[in-house]
């Protein structure tokens, strides 16, 4: 077998993958009995996790050959490091918002314009109650689930696979006919009388731990009692050990799909059915609903339903069911066009306003943050909320020691709506914003019309950099595991990190770090390796982690997705510098960039210092080239093109959309580089220009035609 492991798994012939797994169930579960049952393991942790990776990869390859003794089914099998990434087939995103009766108006407007349909056309949407749990992604080849992993970023999340296995509701084989492959969207969640069962015994075992610890006893681990059931679920799924998962009274709903080699249904509604003949539970209350007045009516049905459900709900998401709109309507930053979540309306309290702190954020804005007395809104003790800008707190006139009305809806911050004045306190005072850094006591001015006050010390700020190196290392940007804010502010207290660059030089300070309290070979060998698996990142993450203003996730999509490469963008950045030149012209000219946007990137790389801090950053962890949107057969893969005049058989914006999914580079004006030219009807100077310049114009029949339309 020792022979066998040193091969290649693409290698393996069908019936030495079979004999490697009956090997590795019978090794790792001695090893398993070792650990867990006599304390007395035969091989170190990092060896024990080569096999169960290595089992788990074959598992991945031979999906038909999983044994039902396999170590990826029993629980106990618990690796010792936290848990791998797993990269989505398609990314898992999130959905926008609306409140009101007048925003899912608007939300259907949208559709419609996109669409180019009449105001009258009907939307048929599916109603699903929207379990306030842990998303997470189940991918099934030939009807047998073989991975499962939680949203992540979006793009990729954490392996969860042996936790998700203790679940009962998960099927572990599709009932037939099922796709080749298929990934699964589900919520992982806790009733609300389990919760309340469960929390009740983890309050029981943390006052046993503190009676332990008032005796001088051993404390073993420690206890976490769960503020809400999202957290109760959330935490239950990234357990390192999968036999306390097990343990947990977890249940899952399936709710979407996400890549699949072969669409499983015509509509959403026919797809919940296809998922409950597959085994899955599906939400009972979803409901199929004509039009709008039935969707309003349903969401006060759910409402008044909400109070007595076995489980949370923070509002009803709408799907629209017909899945061809739902792929013409495809995405636009990070949600779906075609569906919204329709919040329940805010919860309020009032408390009493102790404090306000000014922070100063990696952009030098000075933003305040109000420190109120504790208080439980929607379920959650609420401790701080936004307030914005000075212009805010001046308009609402909020001052400290004041009672103040605090609203909270959903995931959104905590704000502060107004105060009780009834309450105010006689001695009260309006606050006086601060016009200095409260860090490095520079300057903090308002520019122009802008309502942010900013500190003007740029890289001499230590907060400013601080922040930046938060963002940098931040879930969304890098994600560097095991370095979040904290640790980030340690090591820049200790002078072991000062630009981003320093964090990937961390492994040539091993003894620096091994001497901070608390940090042992372990803790410092994770971090290390953290840092390293993360040395080479897509490069739409790499611009985002930059942290240039206004500079957000969609906006760096669009970026890396123009220049494909960081060499690229950078040289384009420095030469847009010139007004009237071709590259700020072409910076200019790309769908969603705009002028203020165009303007941080330039100064950004008209100031020598971050160039060199950007150079220094590369040498360290070169991105990777931007991936392409489309398959490598797209005529447009890889293409520049211009769309102009008023097209008949579909709205520019689904044109435009459509040409970014086959991987195309959509901007506004027309240049030598531009290769397709889409001319409609009244098309106008662009299409003129396209004929001097020689481009290739094509009619709105023949892009529909290329584009598979």
């Amino acid at each position: 077998m020792t022979t066998l492991r040193s091969r290649d798994i693409e290698s393996l012939t069908e019936v030495e993958a079979a004999a490697e797994l009956a090997a590795l169930a019978a090794e790792i579960a001695h090893h398993d009995a070792l650990y867990h049952g006599q304390d007395a393991p035969e091989i170190s942790d990092a060896d024990y996790d080569a096999l169960v990776r290595r089992n788990r990869a074959i598992e991945t390859r031979f999906a038909g050959l999983i044994r039902s003794d396999s170590p990826s089914r029993r629980v106990g099998a618990a690796t010792a490091e936290g848990f791998a990434k797993s990269r989505h087939g398609e990314p898992m995103l999130s959905l926008n918002n609306v409140f009101s009766d007048t925003e899912f108006s608007e939300f259907c407007a949208s559709i419609r314009r996109f669409l180019g349909l009449a105001p009258e056309e009907p939307l048929r949407f599916v109603g699903e109650p929207k379990i306030d749990g842990l998303s997470i992604n189940l991918l099934y080849e030939d009807g047998v689930f073989v991975k499962g992993a939680t949203r992540g970023d979006g793009t990729e999340g954490e392996d969860v696979t042996p936790n998700l296995l203790t679940i009962a509701s998960l099927p572990k084989r599709l009932h037939a006919p099922f796709p080749a492959r298929i990934e699964i969207r589900g919520e992982v969640f806790m009733d609300k009388a389990e919760f309340l069962a469960f929390r009740a015994t983890q309050e029981q075992a943390l006052a046993d731990r503190e009676a332990r610890r008032a005796r001088g006893e051993k404390l073993g681990d420690a206890i976490v009692v769960p503020a809400n059931p999202r957290n109760a679920a959330a935490g239950s799924v990234r357990q390192l050990d999968p036999r306390i998962t097990a343990s947990r009274p977890l249940k899952l709903f399936a709710y979407a799909m996400g890549a699949a080699s072969e669409p499983p249904a015509d509509s959403h509604h026919d797809f919940l059915k296809r998922l409950e003949h597959w085994g899955f539970v599906v939400n009972p209350l979803s409901t199929m609903l004509d039009g709008e007045a039935a969707a309003a009516a349903f969401q006060r049905g759910m409402g008044d339903q909400r109070a007595v459900l076995a489980y949370d709900i923070d509002g009803v998401v709408y799907k629209l069911d017909r899945l061809d709109w739902q792929r013409r309507l495809g995405f636009v930053g990070r949600a779906p066009r075609w569906a919204t979540a329709w919040k329940f309306p805010a919860e309020q309290a009032t408390t009493v306003l102790q404090d306000i702190e000014i922070q100063v954020g990696r952009t030098g804005a000075l933003t305040p943050r109000a420190v109120m007395q504790p208080v439980t809104v929607g379920g959650v003790v609420v401790r701080h909320a936004t307030l914005h800008n000075e212009d805010e707190i001046a308009r609402k006139d909020v001052r400290i020691g004041d009672t103040v009305i605090l609203q909270r809806a959903g995931d959104v911050i905590p704000q502060i709506l107004g105060v009780v004045l009834e309450r105010r306190p006689a001695d009260s005072v309006p606050f006086a914003f601060p016009t200095t850094c409260p860090v490095c006591g520079s300057h903090a001015i308002r520019d122009g019309e802008d309502v942010v006050r900013r500190c003007t010390g740029g890289l001499i700020c230590a907060a400013q950099t601080v922040e930046r190196l938060k963002h940098f290392a931040s879930r969304r940007a890098m994600d560097i595991e095991g370095l979040g804010e904290e640790n980030i502010q340690l090591l820049f207290d200790r002078g072991l990190v000062k630009s981003p660059a320093d964090i990937f030089r961390l492994r040539d300070h091993r003894d620096a770090l091994l001497a901070l309290e608390g940090w042992g070979d372990r803790k410092v060998a994770k971090l290390l390796d953290a840092i390293e698996a993360r040395r080479n990142v897509a490069l739409e993450r790499f611009i985002f982690a930059l942290g240039i203003r206004r500079i957000g996730e969609q906006n760096a999509k669009l970026l890396a997705r123009h220049y494909h490469t960081l060499a690229e963008w950078r040289e384009r950045m420095i030469a847009a510098h010139v007004i009237g030149s071709e590259a700020r012209e072409e910076l200019g000219s790309i769908q969603g960039i705009g002028p203020a946007i165009a303007e941080e990137l330039v100064e950004f790389f008209a100031e020598p210092r971050a160039v060199a801090a950007l150079d220094d950053l590369v040498a360290q962890a070169p991105p990777l080239p931007a991936e392409s949107a489309a398959a490598s057969d797209s005529p447009f893969a890889g293409k520049t093109l211009v769309f102009t005049g008023t097209l008949e058989t579909m709205t520019r914006d689904e044109a435009e959309a459509q040409a970014e999914r086959l991987g195309a580079k959509v901007t506004k004006s027309v240049s030598k580089k531009t290769d397709f030219v889409v001319v409609g009807a009244d098309a106008g100077s662009k299409a003129t220009k396209a004929a001097e310049l020689g481009l290739r114009i094509l009619t709105e029949a023949e892009y529909r035609a290329m584009s598979g339309m």
